[in-house]
């Protein structure tokens, strides 16, 4: 990109991961985040290892990551990149899924309690349990004291939302809207059941919509799943909170074809935004030349654009949708090319078109 532009950039490769992880048991340090603060972006690989306990990187890494530099924006686009969308009928969707990225029930507080997990059982039979979240508005401390009528063993996960969160998720969400040019945003949730979390959410993007002038429309997560097969060129700019997102946007990349081709933003409006694959690590596949480059080109036009080089972005855009009209991809959407085949035809057109 730097040869036909004027974007060029400094990168420094990270050591943060799986390899690391099992060689010195470090997930993310201190002096990590102190040298991934200096710079101006992040563009993140997909992460995840199969001799490595689920959970472990994606909390020690991932999340700690999104947390530590206040990145409350996860921007999903959900595009319809024909041929490949896999619904009956052809009808073109630009569906771009805000999911707040740092409450909810993704903060990693929870824990066990009873005889089987309780060092100590207090005097009147009940059990203490205490977790603590870090995030960057606030630091908070929960203490649980139990006590069941039947001593068994529990589990529990807290999800959290402030109001200082949401109000500025729901600003980030209606100016982005204004910025499409929609007059509307649709928030998505479970109201219904989790009454507390996502009534109190709703309250307070009715009184952002109210405050830009804007609609809100309401959508049930369980019929948005729906809605999304059937109606997908009605939404527009959709909000959904922490883990209804990260399910929802899965269903969104399956829609434009598949995990290879979805882009994912951790944004933090004022300070380090992060970018990545949708996709995980596939280690079954790791160096075979058979993973879709794509949606790793899509996450880069995303920092382009964050990084105010939308013309570089637009290149990129445009080349990947040059390699899906010639059918110069990767096994999975129906090509012959290895990985790197793909990003050289990429490259190749990007390239042609300047000279």
């Amino acid at each position: 990109m730097s040869q036909i532009s004027s974007f060029d950039f400094d990168g420094e490769m990270f050591d943060i991961g799986g390899e690391r992880y099992l060689r010195t048991g470090e997930l993310l340090t201190e002096q990590d985040i102190a040298d991934l603060k200096k710079k101006d972006a992040i563009y993140f690989g997909a992460i995840g290892d199969p001799r490595i306990k689920p959970g472990i990187l994606e909390q020690g890494i991932l999340l700690k990551m999104r947390a530590v530099f206040d990145e409350y924006i996860n921007l999903r686009p959900v595009t319809s990149w024909f041929p490949f969308v896999p619904l009956k009928r052809e009808v073109p969707f630009d569906i771009h899924i805000l999911r707040e990225n740092t409450e909810d029930f993704y903060m990693g507080a929870g824990g066990k309690f009873g005889p089987s997990f309780s060092e100590k059982k207090n005097a009147d039979g009940s059990y203490d349990s205490s977790v603590s979240v870090q995030r960057g508005m606030y630091n908070i401390g929960l203490h649980l004291n139990a006590r069941a009528s039947d001593d068994d063993d529990f589990a529990y996960e807290v999800g959290l939302l402030s109001r200082k969160g949401i109000t500025r998720f729901a600003d980030y969400a209606f100016q982005y809207a204004q910025k499409r040019g929609e007059d509307r945003v649709t928030l998505v949730d479970k109201a219904n059941v989790i009454t507390n979390n996502y009534g109190f959410q709703r309250e307070i993007f009715q009184q952002k919509a109210d405050e830009y002038g804007m609609k809100l429309d309401f959508m049930f997560v369980d019929a948005m799943s729906m809605a999304m097969i059937v109606r997908p060129e009605t939404f527009g700019t959709v909000a959904v909170p922490n883990l209804f997102g990260d399910i929802l946007t899965d269903l969104g990349a399956q829609l434009q074809g598949g995990l290879g081709m979805g882009g994912s933003g951790n944004i933090n409006p004022h300070g380090l935004s992060m970018f990545e694959p949708i996709h995980g690590s596939a280690p079954d596949i790791a160096g075979q030349g058979k993973a879709n480059p794509i949606a790793a080109v899509l996450a880069a036009q995303m920092l382009l654009d964050n990084q105010d080089f939308p013309e570089e972005g637009k290149m990129l855009r445009a080349a990947v949708r040059h390699v899906l009209d010639t059918n110069q991809t990767t096994p999975d959407l129906g090509g012959k090319l290895k990985t790197k085949e793909v990003g050289q035809a990429m490259c190749k057109y990007i390239l042609n078109q300047k000279r």
